[in-house]
């Protein structure tokens, strides 16, 4: 399977982006999907996902600024990024299948968002 994220880019604080995540080469529309982030010299952290029975999940830095979404019909994950702040800034990576809050199984190359004060 391939996951490939778009959307990515450089905003100012309070700005906003659109990141999607399109699938191929498998069928995930039984499993979970997310988004993950990893900041320079920090430890890749879960953003936000939607597991298999299609519970959402963020984490609390992004609380109320931030939407997944996802079409299962065209394999299409979408992660709204609102009120964006510097340390939003990060390589935001699509992640799929297996446990989606601890191991997925598949992995996006990742994209660049960068947020200037």
């Amino acid at each position: 399977g391939r996951l490939e994220e778009s959307g990515g880019g450089s905003v100012q604080a309070g700005g906003s982006l659109k990141l999607s995540c399109v699938g191929s080469g498998f069928t995930f529309t039984n499993c979970g999907m997310g988004w993950y982030r990893q900041a320079p010299g920090k430890e890749r952290e879960r953003v936000a996902s939607i597991d298999d029975y299609g519970a959402i999940s963020y984490v609390d830095s992004v609380k109320g600024r931030f939407t997944i979404s996802r079409d299962r019909y065209i394999n299409t994950l979408y992660l709204q990024m609102n009120n964006l702040q510097t340390d939003d800034t990060a390589v935001y990576y699509c992640a799929s299948c297996g446990d989606i809050n601890q191991a997925p199984q598949y992995w996006g190359q990742g994209t660049q968002v960068t947020v200037s004060s």
